[in-house]
C-alpha cells in the first residue's frame, strides 16, 4: 500500500494554475527528488502534502498513522527557548516515555504474580518505543546533529530571539531530523548550510535516516546521493524517472530527443495538411478541404505535443577581453581580523592568467572578505596585494547594489555588455541573444528588473558580467536562489570552451559548480588557517577523507594496543561527570577505559534481565533497570567527549 498517493491534484494561485492534474504515488522507504524550474509548483506540492494548502480538486492521501515532518521556510519558536531547547523539543514523546518507565519501575518493586508480568510487558513495550524515538543517548544525538549543521557549543544557550534567519532555519532542520518522522518533506534544506553542513546532511539522509523522503533541492550532489526516483514538474505535466539526478539527466535527454522527433513529424503533418486546405479551400474540393480542416483542428487539440524544453549546450559569442599579464593577482603575508577574530593570516597567494580558483569554508570564515582584499575593495590588516597589468575585474557580490530597476532585462544587458563588433554600444539583438542564452525567453526579456525574483535578477547580472569584457571574474555565491537549470547554464557560461575563458575566483557552497569550474581550492577553516590544494572540490574532499581515515586507523591501533579492563562487578553508580568539569580533565586512555567498563556492565545487565528468575523478582528487576538507566546517562557525555576529542585530532 502506498505511503502517499496523489490523484489528479489541481491548485492555482490567482488565475495561474500551478499544479494541473498531478498524479503519482510514493511507497514506504522511497526517496523522491522533486525537480523543475522555479515556479512549477514544487514547494506548493510539498505544502499540499503537509496539509498547509488544500487542493482545488483531486486528493493527496497519506497512509493512516504516518508521522510526517515538514521543513517550514519561516519557523516559529517560543521566545523563551534557547537553541538547544528547540532541538531537544523533538524528544517530547521520549521524555514522556521516560517518565512512564520510572513509574513502572517503582511499581515493579511492589507487584507480584500476574500483575508483575503485566507491568513488565508494559515496561518492555515502552522500552521498545523509547528506542525507536531515540533511546537514551538523546543529548549526544542533539549535539551531534547541531554540530553537523554548523553550530558550536557556545551557541547552544543562545535565545531563539537572538538567532539570524539562517540560524533559525538550521535549528528547525535539526529539530525535524531529530524527530525522525516516517515521511520527511524537505524544501531546499541546504539553504544556509556551508559545504560541511551539506555533506553531513547528505550522509545522514543516505546512511542513517530510515524513513521516506520527498526532497526539493538545487543541490545536485545531494539529489545524486539520496534519491532513488526523480519526479519532474513541468507546466501541464508530471514525468517520473527512475534513479538519481545524474540518471534523470541521461534519461530526460533521451526522452527529449524522442519528443523532438515526434514534434517535428507532427509539425510536418500539420504543414502538409494546411497546405492542402489552403490550396483547395475555395475550389471544387472546398468541402473536402473543410473536412480535413476539422480533422486537423481535432488532431492539434488532442494529439500534438508541445515543443520540448531544450537542454542544449550553450555557446556564447562573447566580446574579446583584453589580455592580462601572466601574473593576475598576488598576495604576500595577507592577514585580516574581524570583530577580534582572525579570518586569515600570513596568506601567500599567486593567481596566474586563466586559473580558476574556488574559495570554500564555513559560514563566516572570511571568504568574501578575502576576495574583497584581493581586488582592493577592502583593506587587509597587514600584507601586500599586487594586481597584474591590464586587469579588468567583474565582481558579483551577494548584494546587488546600484541597479537601475526600471530597465528591462535586455535594456540592462545592452547597457553593461561590450559590442561584439568593437562598437561602443551593443545592439538590441545582441542583448536579446545573451538574455536567451541565460534562459530569458520571449516576454521575459521585456520584464523590468524590479519585478524579477532574486534568482532571475542574479542571472541577468551574471550574464552582464560574463559578456562585459572583463578578464577576471570574482563570483560570490552566484547560484544562491538558482534552480538547477540555471546553475547548469551558468556552468556552461563559465566553461572556457563554451563561454568565459578568463581568470576566475569562485566563492560557493555548490559542490557541483566547484567541481565543474575550478582547478585549485583555497579552504578557510574558520579559525584563521587557509589551505591550498590543486584540483577541484572532489580532489579536496578525497584528500580530507584520506587524512581522516589515516587518523582513525592510528587511533584504532592505539586503542587495540591498550589492554581492555575487566568487566566490573555490580556496584553503586557514581554521578556522571559533566563535560565542563572533571570529564574534560580525564586522559584519553581513562576516558576510553571508563566507556568500555560501562558498555560491558550494560551488556551484563541486559543478559540478567532476560533471565526468568530475575524477571520474576520485581525488586531485583527494578534495581537493575535503575542501574542501567544511570549507566546510559553516564555513558552519553563520555561518548560525546571522546567524539569531540577525535574530531579535534582530525
Amino acid at each position: 500500500m502506498p505511503l502517499l498517493a496523489l490523484t489528479n491534484v489541481v491548485y492555482s494561485i490567482g488565475i495561474r494554475r500551478v499544479l494541473d492534474n498531478v498524479t503519482f504515488s510514493v511507497e514506504p522507504g522511497e526517496r523522491i527528488g522533486l525537480v523543475g524550474r522555479n515556479g512549477t509548483g514544487k514547494s506548493t506540492l510539498l505544502r499540499l502534502i503537509a496539509g498547509e494548502y488544500i487542493a482545488e480538486s483531486g486528493e493527496a492521501i497519506v497512509q493512516r498513522g504516518t508521522r510526517m515532518g515538514y521543513l517550514a521556510q519561516d519557523p516559529k519558536f517560543d521566545a523563551n527557548m534557547t537553541l538547544f531547547d528547540v532541538a531537544e523539543s523533538a524528544f517530547a514523546e521520549l521524555h514522556a516515555a521516560h517518565e512512564q518507565m520510572h513509574e513502572l519501575a517503582t511499581k515493579m518493586g511492589e507487584a507480584t504474580g500476574d500483575e508483575l508480568d503485566r507491568i513488565m510487558k508494559r515496561y518492555e513495550r515502552l522500552e521498545g518505543e523509547m528506542q525507536h524515538l531515540g533511546g537514551y543517548a538523546v543529548e549526544h544525538r542533539i549535539k551531534e546533529t547541531l554540530h553537523g549543521l554548523g553550530f558550536v557549543d557556545e551557541q547552544f544557550d543562545l535565545p531563539v530571539t537572538a538567532l539570524s534567519g539562517g540560524q533559525r532555519s538550521r535549528v528547525s532542520l535539526a529539530k525535524l531530523l531529530l524527530e525522525n518522522p516516517d515521511l520527511l518533506l524537505l524544501d531546499e534544506p541546504t539553504n544556509h548550510l556551508d559545504i560541511d553542513g551539506r555533506q553531513w546532511l547528505e550522509n545522514f539522509l543516505a546512511s542513517e535516516f530510515k524513513g521516506t523522503v520527498i526532497l526539493v533541492s538545487h543541490d545536485r550532489y545531494l539529489l545524486d546521493r539520496v534519491v532513488h526516483r526523480i519526479v519532474e514538474l513541468e507546466p501541464g505535466r508530471v514525468s517520473t524517472y527512475p534513479g538519481n539526478y545524474a540518471k534523470f539527466r541521461e534519461l530526460r535527454a533521451e526522452r527529449k530527443v524522442v519528443e523532438q522527433r515526434i514534434y517535428e513529424k507532427q509539425q510536418d503533418r500539420i504543414r502538409s495538411e494546411q497546405k492542402f486546405i489552403d490550396r483547395y479551400r475555395a475550389g471544387q474540393r472546398a468541402k473536402q478541404a473543410q473536412g480535413r480542416l476539422s480533422r486537423l483542428e481535432r488532431y492539434i487539440d488532442n494529439e500534438t505535443v508541445d515543443r520540448p524544453m531544450e537542454m542544449d549546450v550553450m555557446r556564447l559569442n562573447l566580446p574579446k577581453a583584453p589580455r592580462t599579464g601572466d601574473m593576475v593577482l598576488s598576495a604576500d603575508g595577507l592577514s585580516k581580523q574581524y570583530d577580534g577574530r582572525v579570518l586569515f593570516h600570513d596568506l601567500e597567494l599567486s593567481v596566474s592568467r586563466g586559473e580558476r580558483i574556488g574559495i570554500i569554508g564555513p559560514n563566516g570564515s572570511g571568504k568574501s572578505t578575502l576576495a574583497k582584499c584581493l581586488i582592493g575593495e577592502m583593506t587587509a590588516d597587514s600584507g601586500k596585494v599586487r594586481v597584474g597589468s591590464n586587469v579588468s575585474v567583474g565582481h558579483f557580490s551577494q548584494l546587488h547594489e546600484g541597479l537601475d530597476l526600471s530597465l528591462t532585462v535586455w535594456e540592462y544587458l545592452q547597457s553593461v555588455i561590450l559590442s561584439i563588433d568593437g562598437g561602443r554600444r551593443a545592439s538590441e539583438q545582441q542583448a536579446r541573444d545573451l538574455a536567451g542564452a541565460f534562459l530569458f525567453s520571449g516576454s521575459d526579456q521585456d520584464k523590468v528588473l524590479r519585478v524579477l525574483s532574486g534568482g532571475e535578477r542574479s542571472r541577468v547580472i551574471l550574464a552582464g558580467l560574463v559578456a562585459g569584457g572583463h578578464n577576471v571574474l570574482i563570483l560570490d555565491e552566484p547560484t544562491n536562489h538558482f534552480d538547477i537549470p540555471s546553475s547548469e547554464r551558468l556552468e556552461q557560461a563559465l566553461n572556457p570552451e563554451t563561454g568565459f575563458d578568463g581568470t576566475m575566483l569562485l566563492i560557493s557552497h555548490d559542490r557541483a559548480l566547484l567541481d565543474a569550474c575550478v582547478d585549485r581550492i583555497i579552504a578557510l577553516d574558520g579559525h584563521g588557517e587557509a589551505r591550498q590544494v590543486t584540483g577541484n572540490y572532489t580532489a579536496w574532499r578525497e584528500l580530507r577523507e584520506r587524512e581522516a581515515t589515516a587518523l582513525r586507523a592510528q587511533e584504532a591501533e592505539r586503542r587495540r594496543a591498550t589492554p581492555a579492563a575487566p568487566a566490573p562487578k555490580a556496584k553503586k553508580v557514581e554521578k556522571a561527570p559533566t563535560p565542563g568539569g572533571a570529564l574534560s580533565k580525564l586522559s584519553m586512555s581513562k576516558l576510553e577505559s571508563r566507556i568500555e567498563e560501562i558498555e560491558n556492565r550494560i551488556r551484563a545487565i541486559d543478559e540478567s534481565l532476560m533471565d526468568g528468575r530475575v524477571h520474576s523478582d520485581g525488586r531485583k528487576a527494578k534495581k537493575l533497570s535503575d542501574e542501567r538507566m544511570a549507566l546510559t546517562a553516564e555513558l552519553e557525555p563520555l561518548e560525546f567527549e571522546w567524539s569531540r576529542r577525535a574530531d579535534e585530532q582530525e
